[in-house]
């Protein structure tokens, strides 16, 4: 079923949605039931189309490498002959093909996920009695009860609440569990957060009970909302795809212009067989073509994806990898990714004093016993705390301090309280004290307890409370509140008698005030140099969180993600659903901070940097990221506190939950694209040198390099180093460097001029030596003659390539500024290359195989020296570009 528009549920009155669905407070009827049935159908989400295993290999195929792949495997098996030649290349379609179907097969979870948050059961009023049934059997109108430790199966609008706390930070963003109340909100526009008579399915129950009724089931709540803009959401093509599309694009003109070209040339300049100038055609396809490129990069990809886990960043997309190094924009959520998603005790007002947590209290400190006994956490026997995050982190602090409460409540066990309740704003813990005593301990809202005091405590003394005295405490709540920390305030006395009846009337009264505490979500210690190391990179980081504007823009400011008073950067759900989406477009650069926003928010944020033209990547851990991680050019799902959802919406998962994470993999991000820029350029450069050279030599009526030497030449001296140069160490200041931008291709940065002008010496190389072969013979015989110039350009052409592959290694710098031996691999493809190509000229039996003769030692020497030639003048013609850049600045 698709969503409806989403009804204002929480400003409209219990009766009117009683009426609405035509309920009761008793519950529907079982004939009521039935029909609502038919009428929305069942209470969960909808799974939508899956493609099947052949539909996904299948769509495979249709990128435009393979579709020019494929075409040569059908003209070099069919017309050519040269079924090696085609195998290879359908392997390597057919691997990338398989291997892409598992990819995307992993990358269609995240709706399931999404299913399997619903709870399986619900306690329901049906026919007047309360009944436990399927969650997937509810309706709107159904009377739901909540209790603690249970799963919300459906939006419902609260009427009634004892105490119901309910954590949403999966859905909303804000790590502190919601106070429930239920009674009606008035204010037209309230953010998800802040609807706080709305109990949203998914999200759990930590505290207290509830009663409420169902208004939306299934695709119609909340997270119904955010499965369909999943689905919705198309997969972001990324900058390698469109690279590889665009390359093979390029590759097809080429290839079928210059054997189109090559083919009349040969017809009308040598009258030759068309036969045998379809056979030249081909042979000029198996040249042009890069048949390893997809393995090549595939591999190149994979191999740092491999390095990039043992940093813990999970790759679950390899063009992910890639994508990193294009970044230009990080939206990062707040809870659990830029903070540590957990309440911690940063500051301590106690005997009148302002101190950091770090400073240690005595134990018998008043405030720090107050704030361990006035508190309903439970400890379990494994030392895990179970409760309101506020109150762990006021454990914790206790034991921070070595006061562990469960050894002092068998010295002052709690004999009653007075809960909490958001009228009063605090709540009291009633203990033991002696034998004919109790203290009452109170823990809440610093200006409603302040209002109970008579006195404070100081130095172990009493001290009347004046108006001076409450406006200087007060003076510290507000500057604590400023930090955006969340402050609670400490009151204590001692009675003789309990008195009769306990209520907030004859126990919160004539208290003595002890302290305060300032309490946040902290930032993680890494995060800061991370976001300074990004901006160094000339790449931003922004937060989107639903967490409270002040909040967000206090651990922004910690960050330096703004600077100081930055107010114009920062902006909430509110003021962004006033802007249409041209107006969000227009302004959204001078924002770096937003506050409180929605799902939906979330991903027009993502959108409207991408209209900036904008490489995003989006980090994020709940339900409510999930639709942003799926539009940004990349999203990062968290691997430890990150939903399901999140990590199966997601190209990157951090193991670790770390936020400096993402700058690692981001420069190795920027290095694979480096590499693969070196790959193309090497394979490139190779292969127009191949093209060139069977260009000129037709031209000239001279023979042509054999179809399978140039195979050899393209399987062999051009993928092993191709691959070995995609493990290039990361090259010195390449985090200094701006973003590549949206737009850059494998032939920016000056790559494509470097092919052209490589090429075309690789080319003249060759050629050079053919010509020196033709006339300077060994041979008499006019056979043995060309036989030996074609083998000498053979030869020639794969040994250039080998030399050129040290060229490569840096697209400025002089391989003598370079340690050019510290990539193994490279070293060991250049051996394994070399001897594979001198196999085919040395041993006897490979002779007639690839079509070559003996050479002599002058022979070797000429050739030796073509594949020296080409580092001398790449390295001269790199000088003039290094002094001509230096001129420039």
């Amino acid at each position: 079923m698709k969503p409806e528009k989403k009804e204002k549920f929480y400003s409209l009155p219990v009766e009117d949605i009683i009426q609405k669905y035509r309920t009761s407070y008793d519950g529907l009827s079982s004939t009521q039931v039935r029909r609502l049935q038919m009428e929305y159908g069942e209470n969960k989400l909808s799974a939508g189309h899956h493609k099947t295993y052949l539909e996904m290999f299948i769509e495979q195929f249709k990128d435009f490498m393979i579709i020019v792949l494929l075409a040569a495997a059908l003209i070099a098996g069919l017309i050519a002959h040269e079924w090696t030649d085609a195998v290879i290349i359908l392997a390597v379609v057919i691997l990338n093909a398989i291997f892409g179907v598992f990819q995307e097969s992993k990358a269609e979870n995240a709706i399931e996920a999404l299913k399997n948050m619903a709870t399986p059961k619900a306690r329901v009023k049906r026919d007047g009695d309360i009944q436990e049934i399927d969650s997937t059997d509810l309706v709107p109108g159904d009377i739901v009860v909540l209790e603690a430790g249970d799963i919300v199966p459906a939006d419902l609008r609260l009427y009634e609440t004892s105490t119901l706390k309910i954590e949403e930070s999966s859905l909303t963003g804000e790590s502190i569990p919601v106070q429930k109340l239920g009674t009606t909100i008035t204010e037209p526009n309230v953010a998800l957060g802040d609807q706080k008579d709305m109990a949203f399915s998914g999200t759990n129950v930590t505290f207290g009970r509830g009663t409420g009724i169902v208004v939306s089931t299934g695709m119609n709540t909340e997270i119904g909302q955010i499965a369909s803009m999943i689905s919705e959401n198309d997969d972001t093509t990324t900058p390698l795809q469109r690279n590889l599309s665009q390359l093979g694009k390029v590759l097809t003109y080429i290839i079928l212009a210059i054997s189109a070209l090559i083919f009349l040339i040969g017809m009308v300049k040598n009258d030759a067989n068309w036969i045998d100038m379809l056979i030249v055609a081909i042979s000029i396809a198996v040249a042009a073509i890069p048949e390893g490129l997809p393995a090549i990069v595939t591999i190149i990809l994979a191999l740092g994806t491999q390095k990039l886990s043992k940093r813990n960043a999970i790759i679950r997309k390899l063009p992910a990898v890639e994508t990193l190094g294009s970044t230009d924009i990080i939206g990062s959520d707040k809870t659990g990714t830029l903070t540590l998603n957990q309440m911690t005790v940063e500051k301590v007002y106690t005997d009148r004093q302002l101190l950091d947590s770090d400073v240690g209290l005595d134990q018998q400190d008043m405030t720090l016993r107050i704030m361990n006994f006035a508190n309903d956490s439970q400890i379990q026997a494994d030392g895990t705390l179970l409760g309101d995050p506020t109150e762990t982190a006021l454990i914790k602090f206790g034991q921070k301090n070595d006061f562990f409460i469960q050894d002092e409540l068998k010295i002052t066990p709690r004999v009653n309280d007075l809960p909490f309740d958001s009228d009063r704003k605090m709540m009291t813990s009633i203990n033991q004290f002696g034998d004919n005593a109790y203290l009452v301990m109170t823990k809440g809202a610093p200006d409603e307890i302040l209002k109970r005091c008579n006195q404070y405590l100081q130095g172990n003394e009493l001290h009347d409370l004046t108006e001076e005295d409450q406006k200087d405490i007060l003076d510290v709540n507000n500057d604590l509140a400023k930090q955006a920390l969340r402050v609670l305030g400490f009151a204590y006395k001692v009675i003789d008698e309990m008195p009769s009846p306990i209520n907030s009337d004859t126990i919160e009264n004539d208290l003595v005030f002890a302290g305060m505490v300032g309490m946040i979500d902290p930032e993680r210690p890494e995060a800061k140099a991370a976001v300074a190391e990004a901006k160094q990179a000339g790449i931003r980081t922004i937060m989107i969180t639903g967490d409270h504007q002040v909040t967000a823009q206090a651990i922004a400011t910690r960050l330096g993600i703004i600077s100081e008073n930055a107010n114009e950067a920062v902006i909430s759900g509110s003021q962004l659903s006033q802007m249409s989406d041209e107006e969000l477009d227009q302004n959204v650069e001078q924002y770096s901070v937003y506050a409180r926003v929605n799902p939906a928010d979330k991903v027009r944020i993502v959108k409207a940097w991408q209209s900036k033209n904008k490489v995003v990547a989006m980090t994020g851990d709940g339900v409510n990221d999930a639709p942003a991680l799926k539009a940004a050019d990349i999203g990062i799902g968290m691997g430890i506190n990150g939903t399901e959802v999140s990590k199966n919406a997601s190209d990157m998962v951090l193991a670790d939950d770390n936020f400096a994470t993402i700058v690692h993999a981001i420069k190795e991000g920027r290095k694979v694209f480096a590499n693969i820029q070196k790959s193309i350029q090497y394979l490139m450069s190779a292969n127009l040198g191949e093209v060139l050279t069977l260009f000129v030599l037709t031209i000239m009526g001279w023979d042509i390099l054999a179809p399978v030497q140039l195979l050899w030449i393209n399987l062999v001296t051009d993928t092993f180093p191709a691959i070995a140069l995609g493990v290039e160490p990361t090259e010195k200041g390449i985090m200094k460097e701006k973003p590549r931008g949206r737009n850059s291709t494998f032939f920016s940065g000056g790559v494509f001029p470097a092919i052209i002008y490589q090429g075309i010496i690789e080319g003249l190389i060759t050629l050079g030596v053919y010509y020196w072969a033709l006339n300077f013979p060994v041979h008499t015989d006019y056979a043995m003659i060309h036989h030996d110039a074609q083998t000498m350009a053979y030869v020639t052409l794969g040994l250039i390539q080998l030399f050129h592959a040290f060229n490569v290694k840096s697209f400025s710098k002089s391989i003598f500024q370079q340690n050019i031996f510290a990539n193994k691999t490279f070293n060991w493809a250049i051996v394994v290359s070399l001897i594979l190509l001198g196999v085919t000229i040395l041993v006897p039996g490979f002779n007639q195989m690839f079509h070559v003769t003996q050479l002599n030692l002058s022979q070797w020497g000429v050739v030796v020296l073509g594949g020296i030639l080409m580092v001398v003048i790449v390295e001269f013609v790199k000088l003039f570009q290094r002094v001509f850049s230096r001129k420039g600045n």
